[in-house]
């Protein structure tokens, strides 16, 4: 169950988590705004600056690895993924789109700790906008969102890892 970031109740419980923003520069008038609304997220929650790792990687196909290379390292409880995959006139869009969100699916499932999936995937440059607009609504900070709660119901479900 995801919390309802469209009310304006504010996020809570990310004190005491680590978190790390995985973002890709490319489309980074897009992604630059996702990762900003995830970092407003974690702020509003509670988070410390100093537990909030934030990484650039080239694009959206190198977010998988590195999220799993920060994964790996025991000390983050959550990783939030996020870019941008703007449909072009070539096949690129589906291979690249789906390739990463599988590989990030597979990259949690692998490390165990929640990876959270902030990846856009538009056909126009316009939809990527709206999608990254100030605001609850960007899906950056739903990205976050389901972050704090995820590595929440983890640390509960094994509370050895804290």
């Amino acid at each position: 169950m995801r919390t309802d970031t469209s009310s304006s109740t504010p996020l809570t419980g990310a004190s005491g988590f680590r978190f790390a923003i995985v973002y890709s520069r490319f489309n980074d008038a897009i992604t630059s705004s996702l990762r900003d609304a995830a970092r407003a997220a974690l702020r509003e929650a509670q988070a410390r600056d100093e537990d909030v790792e934030v990484v650039s990687v080239p694009g959206a196909f190198e977010l998988p690895q590195a999220a799993r290379s920060i994964a790996e390292t025991g000390r983050i409880d959550a990783v939030i993924c996020l870019g941008c995959v703007i449909r072009g006139a070539t096949p690129h869009f589906e291979y690249i789109a789906s390739s990463v969100a599988h590989a990030i699916q597979t990259a949690s499932a692998d490390t165990g700790v929640p990876i959270a999936f902030g990846v856009l995937t538009t056909d126009t440059w316009e939809q990527a906008e709206e999608r990254a607009g100030s605001g609850r609504d960007n899906k950056g900070f739903e990205a976050a969102a389901a972050a704090i709660e995820m590595a929440q119901l983890f640390r509960r479900w094994h509370p050895a890892r804290s």
